[in-house]
């Protein structure tokens, strides 16, 4: 794209774009104006690209002057608005006109697919506990882990417990109740030093075990939930923009 044109583009296109689109143009799914704006523009751009390497030159306006004294192809800053327009309106987008993919703009405003939140689909008519009504993605959503992980973490520790010696269980065991070792050296007749040493090597014999990365393991969030999460930014940070 010249220079001339990419001035053009800034200040005669993209003014038009901005007032025409929220009025003109039909949101999909959850397009909002300024990104059509965003579209639009890189349509336009690739239009006069190719206007530009067909030799056709792009103008404010081609028809000032002389009759006759053009020798080369023109076309205006607003016929390419205009087609820009047209060809949102009918679904096109800079990443593609499909009218055979689901998600497809086109697909869409040809009826041919719809798109259904499955909230709608499928309401759920249970509250939580603090009485807020529960949706469909709260109920599928959790923060636990997936029950395979969960059942094979399961069965290495129980692989764990059973490689370890009756005190060494009663010392792990009295650890998970929260319970404090000073009772259990009471009954076993264990001194400070003794505890600390049995509690070290409890620890180290865990980790070499399950990995020397467990502990971050069991407090990472599963990454099903990556994409949910980057999902419900996006439409907060959308819905900021429109107030």
């Amino acid at each position: 794209m010249s220079p001339q044109a990419g001035f053009l583009l800034q200040t005669e296109i993209l003014p038009r774009l901005i007032s025409a689109i929220p009025q003109a143009v039909s949101f999909i799914g959850s397009e909002d104006a300024k990104e059509l704006v965003q579209d639009g523009t890189l349509i336009a751009a690739q239009m006069i690209h190719n206007a530009e390497q067909a030799g056709t030159k792009v103008l404010q306006n081609p028809g000032a002057g002389r009759r006759g004294a053009r020798k080369i192809k023109t076309i205006s800053a607003g016929n390419v608005a205009f087609y820009t327009l047209q060809k949102l309106k009918c679904g096109r987008r800079s990443t593609g006109s499909s009218t055979v993919d689901v998600y497809g703009s086109g697909t869409q405003i040809n009826g041919t697919t719809r798109l259904t939140s499955l909230d709608e689909a499928a309401p759920v008519t249970s509250v939580d506990d603090v009485g807020e009504p529960l949706v469909l993605h709260d109920v599928l959503s959790r923060d636990e882990e997936d029950p395979g992980t969960r059942a094979a973490r399961k069965m290495d520790w129980e692989s764990f417990m059973a490689s370890l010696s009756a005190r060494d269980q009663i010392i792990i065991n009295c650890l998970v109740e929260g319970k404090p070792l000073a009772s259990l050296a009471r009954r076993r007749h264990l001194n400070n030093s003794t505890r600390l040493y049995h509690k070290r090597r409890l620890a180290d014999a865990i980790a070499n075990f399950m990995g020397s990365d467990i502990l971050i393991q069991i407090r990472r969030k599963p990454s099903w939930k990556d994409s949910l999460d980057a999902t419900r930014e996006k439409m907060a940070c959308r819905e900021e923009r429109r107030h």
